[in-house]
């Protein structure tokens, strides 16, 4: 009975966090979307700006579909940006693509956290397609069987996980300090624009917590099994 109090408990402990660091972001992007810089420059023109300063002019800057979909491509060395953060004048879009900004600086620089991650990609992937055959495996291996294929795919996501806050966060960083560097934004604007950035890198937080706290959900209920 403790045992699955345990288990019940973790998954709604997971799914608070997530759904804690989801709201604040929304909020948090919904809130400085509606407060505009006052350099007057959407995210595509800062995101430009930065990439030209730092000899990145190869870097091209497009938009893409959907809602803080906002993301940098190392192989095309293409920055996307949502349709918001694209043409908008906003403290939202300048702080999400000044970040995007900050991947291609990393990529650069050979930034080691994200060769690392990069180094990763085809692994986790490998792993992950393991998942898919958890079912047909649980039907050879029992759920025992099951429970471990599960448990692997989760090491392997949190670890992936685990290298990818330090890139995030290194990214951001980068990202104000080119803002304020450029002249693009003033202090005031400075802490508006991390508040953004900081809600943004709290929903890889709580996706890591998330997973640890599903990962000892699933051997707890291994360890009964095995019991």
């Amino acid at each position: 009975m403790e045992d699955i109090m345990i288990f019940w408990g973790l998954a709604i402990l997971g799914f608070i966090i997530v759904l804690w660091a989801q709201i604040n972001i929304n909020s948090n992007y919904k809130k400085y979307k509606e407060i505009k810089v006052k350099k007057g420059l959407s995210g595509q023109e800062v995101a430009r700006r930065i990439l030209d300063a730092n000899g990145l002019q190869n870097i091209h800057i497009v938009e893409t579909q959907g809602e803080l979909t906002d993301h940098y491509d190392p192989k095309r060395k293409v920055i996307r940006l949502s349709h918001a953060i694209f043409h908008e004048d906003s403290i939202s879009s300048v702080g999400v693509a000044a970040h995007e900004c900050g991947h291609a600086i990393q990529d650069k620089e050979g930034y080691t956290f994200m060769r690392i991650r990069s180094a990763l990609v085809p692994f986790v992937n490998l792993v992950s397609y393991l998942g898919y055959f958890g079912l047909i495996i649980s039907i050879f291996a029992g759920l025992t069987g099951y429970l471990k294929i599960s448990i692997l795919v989760l090491l392997a996501t949190i670890l992936f996980q685990l290298v990818t806050l330090p890139v995030e966060f290194d990214a951001s960083k980068r990202a104000k300090e080119q803002l304020i560097q450029l002249g693009l934004i003033d202090n005031d604007e400075h802490e508006q624009v991390s508040k953004v950035l900081f809600a943004a890198a709290m929903t890889y937080v709580a996706g890591l917590i998330s997973n640890l706290l599903q990962l000892l959900r699933l051997i707890i209920l291994l360890n009964g099994r095995d019991d």
